[in-house]
Protein backbone atom coordinates (compact mmCIF):
# COMPACT_ATOMS: atom_id res chain seq x y z
CA UNK A 1 0.00 0.00 0.00
CA UNK A 2 1.31 3.46 -0.88
CA UNK A 3 2.37 5.96 1.76
CA UNK A 4 -0.24 8.26 0.19
CA UNK A 5 -2.93 5.90 1.55
CA UNK A 6 -2.37 7.30 5.00
CA UNK A 7 -4.71 7.03 7.90
CA UNK A 8 -6.47 10.36 8.12
CA UNK A 9 -6.08 10.55 11.87
CA UNK A 10 -2.30 10.66 11.59
CA UNK A 11 -2.54 14.40 11.13
CA UNK A 12 -3.97 14.56 14.61
CA UNK A 13 -0.46 13.97 15.93
CA UNK A 14 0.78 17.31 14.63
CA UNK A 15 1.63 19.60 17.52
CA UNK A 16 1.97 23.22 16.48
CA UNK A 17 5.14 25.06 17.41
CA UNK A 18 5.38 28.77 16.81
CA UNK A 19 7.13 31.51 18.68
CA UNK A 20 3.84 33.11 19.50
CA UNK A 21 1.80 34.90 16.89
CA UNK A 22 -1.04 34.92 19.39
CA UNK A 23 -0.97 34.98 23.16
CA UNK A 24 -0.29 31.26 23.35
CA UNK A 25 0.69 28.31 21.24
CA UNK A 26 -1.84 26.88 18.84
CA UNK A 27 -2.80 23.56 20.35
CA UNK A 28 -4.88 20.88 18.69
CA UNK A 29 -7.41 19.09 20.89
CA UNK A 30 -6.17 15.54 20.54
CA UNK A 31 -8.71 12.83 21.11
CA UNK A 32 -7.65 10.60 23.97
CA UNK A 33 -7.11 7.65 21.66
CA UNK A 34 -4.92 9.79 19.39
CA UNK A 35 -2.74 11.31 22.09
CA UNK A 36 0.97 10.62 21.51
CA UNK A 37 1.18 8.62 24.73
CA UNK A 38 -1.45 6.26 23.33
CA UNK A 39 -0.43 6.29 19.68
CA UNK A 40 3.35 6.02 19.95
CA UNK A 41 3.20 2.64 21.69
CA UNK A 42 3.98 0.25 18.83
CA UNK A 43 5.50 0.07 15.40
CA UNK A 44 2.03 0.56 13.95
CA UNK A 45 1.54 3.73 15.98
CA UNK A 46 4.82 5.11 14.65
CA UNK A 47 3.70 4.26 11.10
CA UNK A 48 0.66 6.46 11.74
CA UNK A 49 2.87 9.27 13.03
CA UNK A 50 5.27 8.84 10.13
CA UNK A 51 2.42 9.20 7.65
CA UNK A 52 1.58 12.48 9.34
CA UNK A 53 5.11 13.74 8.73
CA UNK A 54 4.87 12.94 5.03
CA UNK A 55 1.47 14.63 4.80
CA UNK A 56 2.73 17.73 6.56
CA UNK A 57 5.72 17.83 4.25
CA UNK A 58 3.44 17.73 1.20
CA UNK A 59 1.43 20.62 2.60
CA UNK A 60 4.40 22.85 1.77
CA UNK A 61 2.67 23.12 -1.61
CA UNK A 62 -0.83 23.55 -0.21
CA UNK A 63 -2.72 26.70 -1.10
CA UNK A 64 -6.04 27.03 0.67
CA UNK A 65 -5.81 24.73 3.66
CA UNK A 66 -7.74 21.83 2.17
CA UNK A 67 -7.21 18.26 3.32
CA UNK A 68 -5.97 19.09 6.81
CA UNK A 69 -3.29 21.62 5.89
CA UNK A 70 -3.29 24.62 8.17
CA UNK A 71 -1.22 27.15 6.25
CA UNK A 72 -1.28 29.43 3.24
CA UNK A 73 -4.15 31.23 1.52
CA UNK A 74 -3.68 32.94 -1.80
CA UNK A 75 -1.21 31.92 -4.46
CA UNK A 76 0.90 28.83 -3.86
CA UNK A 77 3.75 29.94 -1.54
CA UNK A 78 6.15 27.96 -3.74
CA UNK A 79 5.80 30.79 -6.27
CA UNK A 80 7.35 33.24 -3.81
CA UNK A 81 10.56 31.21 -4.14
CA UNK A 82 10.63 31.76 -7.93
CA UNK A 83 9.87 35.48 -8.21
CA UNK A 84 12.54 38.12 -7.57
CA UNK A 85 15.09 35.69 -9.01
CA UNK A 86 16.47 35.34 -12.52
CA UNK A 87 13.77 33.15 -14.13
CA UNK A 88 10.24 34.53 -13.74
CA UNK A 89 8.20 37.68 -13.29
CA UNK A 90 4.93 38.09 -11.43
CA UNK A 91 3.11 40.60 -13.62
CA UNK A 92 -0.20 41.89 -12.22
CA UNK A 93 -0.35 38.58 -10.40
CA UNK A 94 -1.90 37.37 -7.19
CA UNK A 95 -1.56 40.10 -4.57
CA UNK A 96 0.11 37.68 -2.18
CA UNK A 97 3.08 37.44 -4.58
CA UNK A 98 3.65 41.05 -5.55
CA UNK A 99 5.59 42.16 -2.49
CA UNK A 100 8.03 39.30 -3.07
CA UNK A 101 8.35 40.08 -6.77
CA UNK A 102 8.74 43.84 -6.29
CA UNK A 103 11.01 43.72 -3.23
CA UNK A 104 8.47 45.58 -1.09
CA UNK A 105 8.39 42.78 1.43
CA UNK A 106 7.49 43.49 5.05
CA UNK A 107 7.59 41.37 8.16
CA UNK A 108 3.80 41.14 8.09
CA UNK A 109 3.54 39.58 4.62
CA UNK A 110 1.48 36.39 4.57
CA UNK A 111 3.98 33.91 3.14
CA UNK A 112 6.73 35.21 5.41
CA UNK A 113 4.75 33.70 8.26
CA UNK A 114 3.53 30.75 6.21
CA UNK A 115 6.94 29.18 5.73
CA UNK A 116 8.00 29.88 9.30
CA UNK A 117 4.90 28.20 10.69
CA UNK A 118 5.06 25.28 8.27
CA UNK A 119 8.71 24.55 9.08
CA UNK A 120 8.30 24.72 12.85
CA UNK A 121 5.22 22.54 12.73
CA UNK A 122 7.20 19.90 10.86
CA UNK A 123 10.06 20.27 13.36
CA UNK A 124 7.66 19.94 16.28
CA UNK A 125 6.10 16.80 14.83
CA UNK A 126 9.52 15.27 14.16
CA UNK A 127 10.66 16.07 17.70
CA UNK A 128 7.51 14.45 19.06
CA UNK A 129 8.32 11.22 17.26
CA UNK A 130 11.92 11.32 18.45
CA UNK A 131 10.98 11.80 22.10
CA UNK A 132 8.42 9.00 22.11
CA UNK A 133 10.70 6.67 20.19
CA UNK A 134 13.02 6.72 23.19
CA UNK A 135 10.14 5.78 25.48
CA UNK A 136 8.65 2.98 23.40
CA UNK A 137 9.81 -0.61 23.87
CA UNK A 138 7.17 -2.35 21.74
CA UNK A 139 8.80 -2.66 18.31
CA UNK A 140 8.06 -5.27 15.65
CA UNK A 141 11.74 -5.55 14.72
CA UNK A 142 14.95 -4.33 16.37
CA UNK A 143 15.55 -1.93 13.45
CA UNK A 144 12.23 -0.08 13.76
CA UNK A 145 13.34 2.43 16.38
CA UNK A 146 16.32 3.69 14.39
CA UNK A 147 14.30 3.74 11.16
CA UNK A 148 11.60 6.01 12.59
CA UNK A 149 14.19 8.19 14.25
CA UNK A 150 15.94 8.50 10.89
CA UNK A 151 12.73 9.60 9.20
CA UNK A 152 12.06 12.16 11.90
CA UNK A 153 15.59 13.54 11.75
CA UNK A 154 15.42 13.77 7.95
CA UNK A 155 12.23 15.81 8.13
CA UNK A 156 13.65 18.01 10.87
CA UNK A 157 16.66 18.78 8.70
CA UNK A 158 14.39 19.35 5.70
CA UNK A 159 12.39 21.92 7.66
CA UNK A 160 15.47 23.73 8.94
CA UNK A 161 16.71 23.85 5.34
CA UNK A 162 13.81 26.15 4.48
CA UNK A 163 14.32 28.24 7.61
CA UNK A 164 18.02 28.97 7.13
CA UNK A 165 17.63 29.71 3.42
CA UNK A 166 14.83 32.21 4.06
CA UNK A 167 15.59 33.71 7.46
CA UNK A 168 19.23 32.96 8.30
CA UNK A 169 19.71 32.59 12.06
CA UNK A 170 16.67 30.85 13.60
CA UNK A 171 15.91 29.20 16.95
CA UNK A 172 17.09 25.62 17.02
CA UNK A 173 14.65 23.34 18.86
CA UNK A 174 15.36 19.62 19.20
CA UNK A 175 12.81 18.40 21.72
CA UNK A 176 9.20 18.85 22.76
CA UNK A 177 8.53 22.22 24.36
CA UNK A 178 6.20 21.47 27.25
CA UNK A 179 6.34 24.95 28.75
CA UNK A 180 5.22 28.08 26.99
CA UNK A 181 8.24 30.23 26.19
CA UNK A 182 8.62 33.89 25.28
CA UNK A 183 12.41 34.08 25.43
CA UNK A 184 13.70 32.38 22.28
CA UNK A 185 16.92 33.54 20.71
CA UNK A 186 18.25 33.15 17.19
CA UNK A 187 20.73 30.30 16.82
CA UNK A 188 23.56 31.16 14.39
CA UNK A 189 22.95 29.74 10.93
CA UNK A 190 26.24 27.83 10.93
CA UNK A 191 25.25 26.04 14.13
CA UNK A 192 21.83 25.12 12.74
CA UNK A 193 23.44 23.75 9.59
CA UNK A 194 25.75 21.65 11.75
CA UNK A 195 22.73 20.08 13.43
CA UNK A 196 21.17 19.44 10.01
CA UNK A 197 24.30 17.62 8.90
CA UNK A 198 24.20 15.45 12.02
CA UNK A 199 20.53 14.62 11.43
CA UNK A 200 21.10 13.70 7.81
CA UNK A 201 24.15 11.57 8.56
CA UNK A 202 22.01 9.62 11.02
CA UNK A 203 19.31 9.31 8.36
CA UNK A 204 21.86 8.02 5.83
CA UNK A 205 22.99 5.36 8.28
CA UNK A 206 19.51 4.19 9.31
CA UNK A 207 17.03 4.65 6.46
CA UNK A 208 16.36 1.70 4.13
CA UNK A 209 18.92 1.04 1.41
CA UNK A 210 16.86 -0.63 -1.32
CA UNK A 211 14.33 1.76 -2.94
CA UNK A 212 12.47 -1.22 -4.38
CA UNK A 213 11.81 -2.47 -0.87
CA UNK A 214 9.90 0.56 0.42
CA UNK A 215 6.45 1.96 -0.31
CA UNK A 216 6.17 4.61 -2.99
CA UNK A 217 7.10 7.99 -1.59
CA UNK A 218 8.99 6.59 1.39
CA UNK A 219 12.47 7.83 2.20
CA UNK A 220 15.66 5.88 1.65
CA UNK A 221 19.24 6.56 2.65
CA UNK A 222 19.82 7.88 -0.85
CA UNK A 223 17.27 10.67 -0.44
CA UNK A 224 19.11 11.60 2.75
CA UNK A 225 22.46 11.49 0.92
CA UNK A 226 21.12 13.75 -1.84
CA UNK A 227 19.91 16.32 0.68
CA UNK A 228 23.10 15.94 2.70
CA UNK A 229 25.11 16.86 -0.39
CA UNK A 230 23.11 20.07 -0.74
CA UNK A 231 23.45 20.97 2.93
CA UNK A 232 27.20 20.35 2.83
CA UNK A 233 27.31 22.82 -0.08
CA UNK A 234 25.36 25.31 2.01
CA UNK A 235 27.90 24.74 4.77
CA UNK A 236 30.80 25.29 2.37
CA UNK A 237 32.09 21.74 2.85
CA UNK A 238 32.55 20.87 -0.82
CA UNK A 239 34.61 17.72 -0.34
CA UNK A 240 31.92 16.10 1.82
CA UNK A 241 29.23 17.31 -0.60
CA UNK A 242 31.11 15.45 -3.34
CA UNK A 243 31.16 12.24 -1.29
CA UNK A 244 27.44 12.42 -0.51
CA UNK A 245 26.49 13.02 -4.14
CA UNK A 246 28.77 10.23 -5.38
CA UNK A 247 27.24 7.84 -2.85
CA UNK A 248 23.87 8.27 -4.59
CA UNK A 249 25.28 8.18 -8.11
CA UNK A 250 27.36 5.06 -7.44
CA UNK A 251 24.72 3.27 -5.35
CA UNK A 252 23.62 1.12 -8.29
CA UNK A 253 19.95 1.88 -7.68
CA UNK A 254 19.52 4.96 -9.88
CA UNK A 255 20.30 6.04 -13.40
CA UNK A 256 19.35 8.88 -15.69
CA UNK A 257 16.45 7.83 -17.88
CA UNK A 258 17.70 7.71 -21.46
CA UNK A 259 15.02 5.64 -23.21
CA UNK A 260 11.28 6.19 -23.56
CA UNK A 261 9.25 4.54 -20.82
CA UNK A 262 5.94 4.44 -19.01
CA UNK A 263 2.59 5.81 -20.10
CA UNK A 264 2.52 7.21 -23.65
CA UNK A 265 5.99 5.85 -24.41
CA UNK A 266 4.73 4.87 -27.86
CA UNK A 267 3.31 8.31 -28.55
CA UNK A 268 5.14 11.46 -29.71
CA UNK A 269 7.48 12.79 -27.07
CA UNK A 270 10.95 12.20 -25.66
CA UNK A 271 12.45 10.73 -22.53
CA UNK A 272 12.56 14.10 -20.77
CA UNK A 273 8.87 14.69 -21.33
CA UNK A 274 8.19 11.12 -20.16
CA UNK A 275 9.53 12.04 -16.72
CA UNK A 276 6.68 14.47 -16.13
CA UNK A 277 3.69 12.54 -17.45
CA UNK A 278 1.16 11.51 -14.83
CA UNK A 279 1.99 8.10 -13.30
CA UNK A 280 5.60 8.19 -14.55
CA UNK A 281 7.26 9.51 -11.40
CA UNK A 282 7.58 6.38 -9.26
CA UNK A 283 9.83 3.38 -9.74
CA UNK A 284 7.00 1.02 -10.65
CA UNK A 285 6.60 3.00 -13.90
CA UNK A 286 10.20 2.18 -14.81
CA UNK A 287 11.54 5.54 -13.58
CA UNK A 288 14.95 4.85 -12.05
CA UNK A 289 15.87 8.55 -11.87
CA UNK A 290 13.52 9.55 -9.05
CA UNK A 291 15.09 9.48 -5.60
CA UNK A 292 12.20 10.90 -3.57
CA UNK A 293 8.67 11.45 -4.89
CA UNK A 294 5.93 13.38 -3.10
CA UNK A 295 2.64 11.57 -3.51
CA UNK A 296 -0.24 13.70 -4.83
CA UNK A 297 -2.09 11.13 -6.95
CA UNK A 298 -5.61 11.95 -8.16
CA UNK A 299 -8.65 10.50 -6.44
CA UNK A 300 -6.63 8.57 -3.87
CA UNK A 301 -7.23 8.64 -0.13
CA UNK A 302 -4.42 10.63 1.40
CA UNK A 303 -3.28 11.89 -2.01
CA UNK A 304 -3.66 15.33 -3.48
CA UNK A 305 -6.47 17.81 -3.03
CA UNK A 306 -7.66 20.67 -5.18
CA UNK A 307 -5.57 22.98 -3.01
CA UNK A 308 -2.32 21.06 -3.49
CA UNK A 309 0.54 21.98 -5.79
CA UNK A 310 -0.64 24.85 -7.96
CA UNK A 311 2.56 24.79 -9.96
CA UNK A 312 0.66 24.19 -13.18
CA UNK A 313 -1.55 27.22 -12.65
CA UNK A 314 1.55 29.28 -11.97
CA UNK A 315 3.51 28.48 -15.13
CA UNK A 316 0.78 27.95 -17.74
CA UNK A 317 -0.69 30.94 -19.61
CA UNK A 318 -4.30 31.96 -19.15
CA UNK A 319 -5.05 30.84 -22.71
CA UNK A 320 -8.72 30.08 -22.11
CA UNK A 321 -9.46 33.82 -21.93
CA UNK A 322 -8.60 34.17 -25.64
CA UNK A 323 -11.42 33.86 -28.14
CA UNK A 324 -10.83 30.63 -30.01
CA UNK A 325 -9.53 28.65 -27.04
CA UNK A 326 -11.26 26.38 -24.56
CA UNK A 327 -9.74 24.54 -21.62
CA UNK A 328 -8.10 21.26 -22.61
CA UNK A 329 -6.03 18.68 -20.78
CA UNK A 330 -3.67 18.60 -23.78
CA UNK A 331 -2.98 22.29 -23.18
CA UNK A 332 -2.25 21.72 -19.52
CA UNK A 333 -5.64 22.38 -18.01
CA UNK A 334 -6.47 25.70 -16.42
CA UNK A 335 -3.51 28.05 -16.19
CA UNK A 336 -3.60 31.52 -14.63
CA UNK A 337 -0.01 32.62 -15.30
CA UNK A 338 0.97 33.68 -11.82
CA UNK A 339 4.55 33.27 -13.03
CA UNK A 340 5.76 34.50 -16.41
CA UNK A 341 9.03 33.08 -17.80
CA UNK A 342 11.72 35.61 -18.74
CA UNK A 343 12.77 35.83 -22.35
CA UNK A 344 16.50 35.72 -21.74
CA UNK A 345 16.48 32.02 -20.90
CA UNK A 346 13.33 30.58 -22.49
CA UNK A 347 13.89 32.32 -25.82
CA UNK A 348 11.36 33.52 -28.36
CA UNK A 349 12.51 32.08 -31.68
CA UNK A 350 9.59 30.50 -33.49
CA UNK A 351 6.91 32.05 -31.31
CA UNK A 352 6.12 35.09 -33.49
CA UNK A 353 6.85 37.31 -30.51
CA UNK A 354 8.26 40.73 -31.24
CA UNK A 355 12.02 40.32 -31.55
CA UNK A 356 13.73 36.94 -31.41
CA UNK A 357 15.76 36.03 -28.35
CA UNK A 358 17.92 32.94 -28.63
CA UNK A 359 17.50 31.70 -25.08
CA UNK A 360 19.93 29.32 -23.38
CA UNK A 361 19.16 26.06 -25.17
CA UNK A 362 20.99 24.46 -28.07
CA UNK A 363 18.93 23.40 -31.06
CA UNK A 364 19.25 19.67 -30.33
CA UNK A 365 18.57 19.94 -26.59
CA UNK A 366 15.42 17.89 -26.02
CA UNK A 367 14.59 20.01 -22.97
CA UNK A 368 13.84 22.77 -25.50
CA UNK A 369 11.72 20.58 -27.77
CA UNK A 370 8.06 21.25 -28.38
CA UNK A 371 7.29 18.37 -26.06
CA UNK A 372 8.86 20.24 -23.15
CA UNK A 373 8.33 23.93 -23.95
CA UNK A 374 5.13 24.69 -25.81
CA UNK A 375 5.71 27.60 -28.16
CA UNK A 376 3.16 26.80 -30.85
CA UNK A 377 -0.44 27.29 -29.82
CA UNK A 378 -3.40 26.50 -32.06
CA UNK A 379 -6.99 27.58 -31.53
CA UNK A 380 -8.96 24.57 -30.27
CA UNK A 381 -12.54 25.83 -29.95
CA UNK A 382 -14.48 24.07 -32.70
CA UNK A 383 -17.31 26.57 -32.30
CA UNK A 384 -15.03 29.34 -33.55
CA UNK A 385 -14.90 28.06 -37.11
CA UNK A 386 -12.94 31.01 -38.48
CA UNK A 387 -10.11 30.37 -36.00
CA UNK A 388 -10.24 26.64 -35.29
CA UNK A 389 -6.94 24.92 -36.09
CA UNK A 390 -5.09 28.13 -36.89
CA UNK A 391 -1.97 29.22 -35.05
CA UNK A 392 -2.34 31.83 -32.33
CA UNK A 393 0.46 34.34 -32.20
CA UNK A 394 2.43 35.05 -29.06
CA UNK A 395 2.93 38.80 -28.78
CA UNK A 396 4.35 41.22 -26.26
CA UNK A 397 0.79 41.87 -25.11
CA UNK A 398 -0.19 38.21 -24.71
CA UNK A 399 3.07 37.51 -22.89
CA UNK A 400 3.54 40.49 -20.61
CA UNK A 401 0.16 42.22 -20.35
CA UNK A 402 -2.70 39.75 -20.56
CA UNK A 403 -0.44 36.76 -19.75
CA UNK A 404 -2.72 34.73 -21.99
CA UNK A 405 -0.09 33.18 -24.28
CA UNK A 406 3.64 32.64 -23.93
CA UNK A 407 6.10 29.71 -24.07
CA UNK A 408 4.87 27.24 -21.46
CA UNK A 409 6.83 24.63 -19.52
CA UNK A 410 4.99 21.40 -20.20
CA UNK A 411 6.46 19.50 -17.23
CA UNK A 412 3.66 21.10 -15.22
CA UNK A 413 0.83 20.38 -17.65
CA UNK A 414 -2.06 18.71 -15.89
CA UNK A 415 -5.69 18.40 -16.83
CA UNK A 416 -8.56 16.02 -16.20
CA UNK A 417 -11.20 15.79 -18.93
CA UNK A 418 -13.88 15.29 -16.28
CA UNK A 419 -12.98 18.59 -14.56
CA UNK A 420 -10.75 20.91 -16.55
CA UNK A 421 -11.12 23.72 -14.00
CA UNK A 422 -9.24 21.82 -11.29
CA UNK A 423 -6.84 24.01 -9.39
CA UNK A 424 -4.53 21.36 -7.98
CA UNK A 425 -2.08 19.21 -9.90
CA UNK A 426 -2.92 15.68 -8.86
CA UNK A 427 0.38 14.36 -10.12
CA UNK A 428 3.15 12.90 -8.01
CA UNK A 429 6.05 15.32 -7.74
CA UNK A 430 9.70 14.32 -8.09
CA UNK A 431 11.32 16.16 -5.22
CA UNK A 432 14.81 14.72 -5.70
CA UNK A 433 16.02 13.11 -8.92
CA UNK A 434 19.42 11.95 -10.09
CA UNK A 435 19.92 14.71 -12.64
CA UNK A 436 20.05 17.20 -9.78
CA UNK A 437 22.46 14.96 -7.88
CA UNK A 438 24.89 15.28 -10.80
CA UNK A 439 24.47 19.06 -10.72
CA UNK A 440 25.12 19.12 -6.98
CA UNK A 441 28.24 17.08 -7.68
CA UNK A 442 29.32 19.65 -10.26
CA UNK A 443 28.78 22.40 -7.71
CA UNK A 444 30.97 20.56 -5.23
CA UNK A 445 33.75 20.30 -7.81
CA UNK A 446 33.54 24.00 -8.62
CA UNK A 447 33.89 24.70 -4.92
CA UNK A 448 37.10 22.67 -4.95
CA UNK A 449 38.40 24.45 -8.07
CA UNK A 450 38.02 21.32 -10.22
CA UNK A 451 36.27 22.68 -13.35
CA UNK A 452 37.18 19.65 -15.47
CA UNK A 453 35.42 17.30 -13.05
CA UNK A 454 32.51 19.71 -12.77
CA UNK A 455 32.17 19.65 -16.54
CA UNK A 456 32.17 15.85 -16.54
CA UNK A 457 29.31 15.80 -14.03
CA UNK A 458 27.29 18.35 -16.01
CA UNK A 459 27.95 16.45 -19.22
CA UNK A 460 26.17 13.39 -17.84
CA UNK A 461 23.00 15.49 -17.75
CA UNK A 462 23.68 17.21 -21.06
CA UNK A 463 24.33 13.95 -22.91
CA UNK A 464 20.90 12.68 -21.91
CA UNK A 465 19.42 15.91 -23.26
CA UNK A 466 21.26 15.66 -26.57
CA UNK A 467 23.22 18.84 -25.84
CA UNK A 468 26.89 19.20 -26.68
CA UNK A 469 29.45 18.33 -24.06
CA UNK A 470 31.38 21.18 -22.45
CA UNK A 471 34.96 21.47 -21.31
CA UNK A 472 36.44 22.59 -18.04
CA UNK A 473 37.40 25.87 -19.66
CA UNK A 474 33.68 26.60 -20.23
CA UNK A 475 32.60 25.45 -16.79
CA UNK A 476 31.84 28.07 -14.16
CA UNK A 477 29.04 28.91 -11.74
CA UNK A 478 27.10 30.93 -14.30
CA UNK A 479 27.05 27.97 -16.68
CA UNK A 480 25.97 25.65 -13.87
CA UNK A 481 23.15 27.97 -12.86
CA UNK A 482 22.00 28.11 -16.47
CA UNK A 483 22.14 24.33 -16.66
CA UNK A 484 19.97 24.07 -13.56
CA UNK A 485 17.38 26.18 -15.39
CA UNK A 486 17.53 23.96 -18.45
CA UNK A 487 17.09 20.83 -16.37
CA UNK A 488 15.23 21.86 -13.22
CA UNK A 489 13.27 25.05 -13.92
CA UNK A 490 10.19 25.09 -11.73
CA UNK A 491 11.26 21.95 -9.88
CA UNK A 492 13.95 23.56 -7.78
CA UNK A 493 13.27 26.41 -5.40
CA UNK A 494 15.27 28.90 -7.42
CA UNK A 495 15.75 31.30 -4.52
CA UNK A 496 17.40 28.55 -2.48
CA UNK A 497 19.82 27.74 -5.29
CA UNK A 498 20.84 31.36 -5.80
CA UNK A 499 21.23 31.98 -2.05
CA UNK A 500 23.34 28.84 -1.61
CA UNK A 501 25.65 29.78 -4.49
CA UNK A 502 25.90 33.43 -3.37
CA UNK A 503 24.51 34.44 -6.74
CA UNK A 504 21.11 35.99 -6.00
CA UNK A 505 22.01 39.68 -6.23
CA UNK A 506 24.38 39.22 -9.17
CA UNK A 507 21.91 37.17 -11.24
CA UNK A 508 18.96 39.44 -10.49
CA UNK A 509 20.96 42.51 -11.53
CA UNK A 510 21.94 40.73 -14.72
CA UNK A 511 18.59 39.27 -15.77
CA UNK A 512 15.65 40.72 -13.83
CA UNK A 513 14.98 44.13 -15.33
CA UNK A 514 12.07 44.86 -13.02
CA UNK A 515 14.17 44.94 -9.84
CA UNK A 516 17.78 45.03 -11.00
CA UNK A 517 18.24 48.56 -9.64
CA UNK A 518 16.47 47.81 -6.36
CA UNK A 519 17.99 44.59 -5.08
CA UNK A 520 20.69 44.72 -2.39
CA UNK A 521 22.31 42.21 -0.07
CA UNK A 522 19.49 42.91 2.41
CA UNK A 523 17.10 41.13 0.04
CA UNK A 524 18.95 37.84 0.33
CA UNK A 525 16.97 36.98 3.46
CA UNK A 526 13.30 37.46 4.22
CA UNK A 527 12.26 39.32 7.36
CA UNK A 528 11.48 37.49 10.56
CA UNK A 529 7.66 37.39 10.88
CA UNK A 530 6.58 40.37 12.94
CA UNK A 531 4.17 38.35 15.09
CA UNK A 532 7.08 36.20 16.20
CA UNK A 533 9.14 39.17 17.34
CA UNK A 534 6.16 40.82 19.01
CA UNK A 535 5.38 37.70 21.03
CA UNK A 536 8.96 36.96 22.08
CA UNK A 537 8.97 39.47 24.92
CA UNK A 538 11.43 37.65 27.17
CA UNK A 539 14.57 38.08 25.08
CA UNK A 540 15.85 40.24 22.21
CA UNK A 541 14.90 38.83 18.81
CA UNK A 542 16.52 41.11 16.22
CA UNK A 543 15.09 41.64 12.77
CA UNK A 544 17.09 40.87 9.62
CA UNK A 545 18.90 43.89 8.14
CA UNK A 546 16.83 46.09 5.86
CA UNK A 547 13.47 45.37 7.50
CA UNK A 548 11.63 47.25 10.21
Amino acid sequence: MKIKNIITTSLGLIIVFTLGGCTKFLEEELKTELAPSNTYTSTYGFEVGSAGLYALTRSEYNTYGEGGAFIHNGACPYEALQVSTDIADAINSDGSLMAFANLTLTASERFVGTYWNWAYNLISSANLMLVYSEKNTNWDTPEDKARFQAEARFFRAYAYRTLVYLYGDVPYVETILYDFQLNFTRTPKAEVIGHMVDDLKFAVDNLPTNPDGVKEGKLTKWAASHLLSEIYLLQGNHAEAEKAALAVINSGYYNLMKSRYGVNSGKPGDVFSDLFLENNQNRKSGNKESIWVLQFQFNTIGGGTNSDDWTRRAWIPNYSTITGFVLADTLGGRGIAQLVPMKWWVGTTGTNATGNVAGIFEANDIRNSGHNIKRNWYYNNANETSLYGKKANITEQTWFTTKSLFPAITKFFYGRPENLSLSGSYKDRMKFRLAETYLLLAESYLGQNMPDKAAQAVNEVRKRAGASEITGAEMNMDFLLDERIRELVGEESRRFTLVRTNSLVERVKKYNNAIKDKITDNNILWPIPQVIRDANTGAPFPQNPGYN
